[in-house]
């Protein structure tokens, strides 16, 4: 069962034609998550748009339509298992797609691959989805140095990448000794999931193999109970039923909670009665745990999506103001002080001004470029203060990340994203 196996979020992240798509449409084929018939449709499929050579790439790209349209995927297709890890496969074209998957709902991704073409190197967007990956706490990374078919599989051209990104990493602060670099061709399946005989200089693992070298991601149980409510249900016989997804701590049956903001701003007490997953009754319930309870206390018109849940002698923060870092990644003019978007924070959206840009930054370092500056645009970073226009629950970076992290999305798209690293709480 693949639920016996650790699970794992894994984005690919990458400049855009650098191979991300095919990189994993090769793995999952070359993993046997995937079969022949499959991809003989998808071949055919290729062959007649006359993209031959694309059929690894439309491995993903077919689940972006089916994704839209809302059908429900074949599991082995967007979940993936390696020998050691079961992995949920988060595709990132661009953007957009990118921040929209890795900060809303349950997809924060624990890992990335960079995919870094051999014959292009470090380019505009690999530098800011290094950035971005970093601020969104993406914290283990793998590079694969993709297409090195075009360069006759040369060690040296692999070595000049790897020096490339290297460089860029550590502006952004990523710990190199922890970073694996893999020679790859992800169009002939060389070093994927099967050694390549093409480069007998290289002695690592595979990217498969690399996949397995990667960290258990941190269980969150030592901190807080954060449980940001999806849903409320009223179901006859049981009373109100809220669903949602454990981000931290834990919860047991007998536990005093409350749920905040709550209908009147002043936080809902309870007690909680039951504890259920997939139709069977737990006593606790942890990270990661998807649950349906009950609390005695709750009513049906006392919460709502977007509320959180928290142990009653350590509630939940509720900001009046909070300070952020973040990424404009695709604003159509530029953003100023007064500007009231929709920030999609957990489970919650909720209106937020812009009271004062205090900086800009370089988004490839970090390092700070202008003091108080009038605007931001796209491709900059800044530290900016941000007044909710109803109450919201937001912690910091540094106390509880999983809660932290927010995406800005205005007119049907993400324009920027960002976490919070300080905050004014509500008396």
């Amino acid at each position: 069962m693949a639920s016996d196996k650790v699970h794992i979020n894994l984005v690919f992240i990458g400049h855009v034609d650098h191979g991300k798509s095919t990189s994993v449409g090769r793995l999952l084929f070359d993993s046997g998550n995937i079969d022949e018939q499959t991809m003989r449709k998808l071949k055919e499929k290729a062959q007649e748009l006359g993209k031959g050579g694309f059929e690894f790439a439309f491995v993903m790209d077919n689940l972006k339509e089916e994704r839209e349209r809302g059908v429900t995927i074949d599991l082995a297709h967007k979940k993936f298992e390696s020998s050691k890890y079961f992995f949920t496969i988060i595709d990132a074209p661009g953007h957009r797609d990118f921040v929209k998957n890795m900060i809303t709902g349950a997809s924060q991704a624990d890992a990335g691959v960079l995919s870094v073409a051999a014959n292009d190197g470090v380019m505009a967007q690999t530098k800011e989805h290094v950035f971005l990956s970093k601020t969104l706490g993406v914290n283990q990374l793998i590079v694969s140095v993709n297409k090195m078919d075009m360069k006759d599989y040369a060690e040296d051209v692999f070595n000049q990448v790897k020096e490339q990104v290297s460089a860029l990493l550590k502006t952004v602060g990523y710990k190199l000794e922890e970073v694996q670099f893999i020679p790859i061709s992800a169009l002939q399946g060389e070093n994927v999931a099967k050694k390549s005989d093409k480069m007998p200089w290289y002695k690592g693992p595979t990217l498969l193999e690399a996949l397995d070298n990667l960290k258990e991601p941190d269980k969150p149980t030592e901190l807080p109970l954060r449980l940001p409510l999806q849903d409320v249900y009223n179901i006859t016989g049981i009373g109100v039923v809220p669903v949602g997804r454990v981000e931290t701590g834990v919860m047991k049956i007998g536990d005093k909670v409350i749920a905040v903001p709550g209908r009147e701003g002043k936080g809902v007490p309870g007690e909680v009665k039951s504890i259920e997953m997939h139709h069977e009754q737990y006593q606790k319930a942890g990270p990661g745990d998807n649950i349906g309870f009950n609390v005695r206390g709750f009513g049906k018109k006392d919460i709502a999506r977007g509320d959180v849940l928290g142990h009653a002698d350590n509630p939940p923060s509720v900001a009046t103001e909070f300070t952020a870092q973040m990424v404009v990644l695709n604003h159509p003019t530029v953003i100023t002080i007064g500007y009231t978007p929709v920030f999609h924070i957990h489970t919650a959206q909720v209106a937020c001004q812009v009271v004062a840009i205090e900086k800009k930054l370089n988004p490839a370092t970090g390092e700070v470029l202008a003091e108080n500056p009038d605007f931001i645009k796209n491709g900059d970073a800044a530290i900016v203060r941000i007044k909710p226009v109803a109450p919201l629950v937001i912690e910091t970076q540094k106390e509880i990340p999983q809660l932290s992290r927010f995406a800005i999305r205005d007119s049907g798209t993400t324009v920027a994203a960002g976490m919070c690293m300080s905050l004014t709480k509500k008396e």
